[in-house]
């Protein structure tokens, strides 16, 4: 009997308010002040170490979890032609979804203005990546040493190592039979570690959030109140809006369905600010809840964390004219279009970690000729902005594997439509419960005012 799955949702809300709540009661009461007890061992001791451990048991997933699911994937598709369809419409999504992110991220930046007037007063230090020629990312997709690139966590060249062996298995037939059986019961373990995984979501969730929240507070949000606000309205206005709307325009199914399903892996992304910790519970979501043949999210999954970077490229596009602004630099159409084409290019083969944005927009600002320390004005914010960022890119990588699947007959539209699908009649009930309760909490927050 599963007690735990239909109260996951409902606990992992619960713990991400209680993160907050308990979070700025730290942060403005003083008990977080530097050199204190509560510093020293119970945020950067205690919940440091709860979400570490947390971030480190997803991580130590991915690997394994990525390589058994496309090989399974790619050998469940079992037609190659099929295969090359699948991986083309993937990609050419993802890339598309990317620029018109970007693109969106420097029409709301430019429109508003943020940063004008401020004065340049970075403090904190970064060093800046140096941004890798073209071809250096193609040919660093084929690893040298496929168990070192695991070893790494090289998603890119563990991805191109895993649909090669399984074309290879394709291409043997019938004798590779109990290889792919081999495969196939390897994937199931794994989904069942994470499920053990997944039982200590709440925890761990509550220690993430209370840490960011307590060394957060809401003085640096304050400052840098412009740049936060219009990022947040950008990313919300590509969830809601760009993705949504190519949703319904390239497979006609129903946005809000999609919407509603997708809250545990929002919440998931949220807290762990890594697309790569998430694979697991995104795929578990885009096949049980909304219908996506493993087949196809098994692939589309896996390659969209490494490669579609829809809310980091939003941030780089609202940095860079923030950055430029707050320096007075004048960037023109052409420097717009380079930010569009670098970001594009810079997420190919980036990791889905966090902070990993940061050293994409070192990239982007090194090609347009910003001073690379003014990455040091939004570090404070970043951490919070990089959970909102995660939570956009997840939703991306699950739209594009309902559309790729619904066009390639892979859909189960039934289990799409289905609000009880992969749940329990409880499950939405506590659902419901928690919508009320946040509406209660913003409710009675606007009153204190």
């Amino acid at each position: 009997m599963n007690i735990t799955k239909p109260n996951l949702t409902l606990q992992v809300i619960i713990a991400m308010l209680a993160g907050i709540t308990v979070g700025l009661l730290l942060n403005i009461s003083g008990l977080n002040s530097t050199g204190s007890f509560v510093n020293e061992y119970i945020v950067n001791g205690l919940f440091q170490g709860i979400g570490k451990l947390f971030i480190n048991a997803l991580k130590m997933l991915v690997v394994p979890l990525v390589l058994f699911s496309l090989i399974c994937g790619v050998c469940g598709i079992g037609n190659l032609s099929i295969l090359g369809r699948v991986g083309m419409k993937s990609f050419l999504l993802y890339i598309l979804t990317t620029a018109i992110a970007v693109a969106t991220a420097i029409l709301f930046a430019t429109t508003t203005g943020i940063g004008q007037g401020m004065q340049a007063s970075a403090t904190a230090s970064f060093s800046a990546k140096e941004a890798p020629a073209l071809i250096d990312v193609l040919t660093n997709m084929i690893p040298t040493n496929p168990f070192a690139a695991m070893a790494n966590g090289e998603m890119l060249q563990v991805i191109f190592f895993a649909i090669l062996l399984g074309v290879s298995i394709l291409m043997v037939g019938r004798k590779a039979k109990s290889l792919i059986e081999g495969a196939e019961l390897a994937n199931e373990v794994m989904m069942k570690m994470v499920s053990i995984v997944m039982a200590a979501a709440p925890y761990a969730v509550f220690a993430l959030i209370a840490k960011a929240m307590a060394e957060l507070g809401f003085d640096l949000l304050s400052v840098l109140a412009g740049y936060v606000l219009v990022l947040i309205a950008a990313l919300m206005f590509h969830l809601f809006g760009t993705l949504m709307v190519l949703l319904k325009l390239l497979s006609g199914l129903s946005p809000m369905h999609f919407i509603r399903k997708m809250r545990n892996v929002q919440v998931f992304a949220f807290s762990t600010s890594s697309s790569n910790a998430t694979i697991p519970v995104t795929i578990r979501t885009v096949t049980e809840r909304l219908g996506v043949n493993n087949s196809v999210a098994s692939f589309t999954v896996p390659f969209g964390a490494t490669i579609n970077m829809d809310g980091t490229a939003i941030m780089q596009g609202v940095a860079t004219v923030f950055i430029a602004n707050v320096y007075a630099v004048h960037l023109g159409l052409t420097d717009y279009l380079v930010v569009i084409a670098m970001a594009v290019l810079a997420s190919i083969g980036t990791a889905g970690v966090p902070g990993v944005g940061l050293i994409m927009l070192s990239m982007v600002f090194v090609q347009v000729g910003l001073p690379v320390e003014g990455i040091g004005l939004i570090l404070g914010v970043d951490r919070l902005l990089d959970m909102i960022r995660t939570a956009v890119n997840v939703s991306g990588d699950s739209m594009v594997s309902v559309v790729v699947a619904k066009s390639e007959g892979k859909l189960n539209e039934a289990i799409y439509n289905d609000p009880m699908a992969g749940v329990t009649s409880d499950t939405i009930k506590l659902d419901q419960a928690v919508e009320n309760e946040m509406a209660n909490v913003i409710e009675t927050l606007h009153a204190r005012k």
